[in-house]
C-alpha cells in the first residue's frame, strides 16, 4: 500500500476533535477535487510502498489508540482490510475517512464520510480528462447508502457559498437514511481568515437547519503543513 505519511496529531475535524490520533495518509485517490489540501495524494501522489506489517508496526510505534485512516483515498487499497483487522485485534480505535464512492468491506468504529459536491469539480480547463472523471465519480449514492447502513458514521460537506447549503438540502432529500444529527458543515479553506468569514453565516445556518457547524480546527492549531 502506497503511503504518503503516518504520523500523531490531534483530531481537527468531526465528532473525535481534540482526540490525539495517529494519521495513516494512503496516497492515492479515484477524485481530483479542485479544493484538495493534499496535493500529494491525489494530483500528485508521493510516498512510499509499505507492507501491512510495515504499517501496523509504525502506528504501534506512535503509542497511542486513536487511529484515522485518510488520504487521498483509502477505500481504493484492498490492503485497508487486514490493516483494520489487525488494528482491531490491538484495541485501537479506527476511523476511516473516505470520499463515499467506494466500498470494502472493513471493520472500523467511525465511517468519516466527505461526499464531493459540485463545488469539488476542477476547473476543465487544467484538468483535462479529470474534469469528466471527477464529476462522473464523484457521487456514489449507493455507495453512501451502504456504509451509512452498515458503520456507525458522519457525514462531512465542504462548503464554499450558500448555494452548496441548498445542494447538500437537495443532497439530504436524496438519501433521506442519513440522520440530520450526523450532519457536519465545514467550511472551505486552508487560513483562518477565509475560514472566519464563512463560518460567520454558515454556523448560524447550521443552527437554524438541524446540521452540526464543523470549524477546521487543525488549521487554527498547526495551519497547512505536511508531516513529512
Amino acid at each position: 500500500m502506497r503511503v504518503a505519511e503516518i504520523y500523531k496529531s490531534i483530531q481537527g475535524e468531526g465528532f473525535l476533535t481534540g482526540t490525539e490520533s495517529v494519521f495513516v495518509r494512503a496516497s492515492g485517490c479515484n477524485l481530483r477535487c479542485q479544493f484538495c489540501d493534499t496535493p500529494h495524494t491525489s494530483w500528485n501522489p508521493s510516498g512510499e510502498d509499505l507492507s501491512i506489517d510495515e504499517i501496523v508496526q509504525r502506528i504501534e510505534a506512535e503509542n497511542c489508540q486513536h487511529i484515522v485512516l485518510t488520504g487521498g483515498e483509502p477505500m481504493l487499497f484492498a490492503e485497508l482490510m487486514p490493516i483494520c483487522g489487525q488494528l482491531r485485534l490491538r484495541g485501537m480505535h479506527i476511523t476511516i475517512e473516505t470520499a463515499g464512492t467506494l466500498y470494502l468491506p472493513l471493520e472500523c468504529d467511525l465511517m468519516s464520510i466527505s461526499p464531493k459536491l459540485s463545488n469539488s469539480t476542477p476547473e476543465k480547463a487544467t484538468a483535462g480528462s479529470w474534469f469528466q472523471r471527477h464529476e462522473r465519480t464523484r457521487h456514489a449514492p449507493e455507495v453512501i447508502r451502504r456504509l451509512v447502513q452498515n458503520y456507525n458514521y458522519q457525514i462531512k460537506f465542504v462548503i464554499s457559498s450558500q448555494e452548496d447549503c441548498r445542494e447538500v438540502e437537495v443532497y439530504l432529500t436524496e438519501l433521506c437514511e442519513i440522520s440530520r444529527d450526523c450532519v457536519l458543515l465545514m467550511p472551505e479553506g486552508t487560513d483562518n481568515r477565509t475560514l472566519q468569514r464563512t463560518a460567520t453565516w454558515l454556523e448560524p445556518f447550521c443552527l437554524e437547519k438541524g446540521f452540526r457547524f464543523c470549524p477546521r480546527k487543525q488549521i487554527e492549531w498547526f495551519g497547512m503543513m505536511r508531516y513529512t
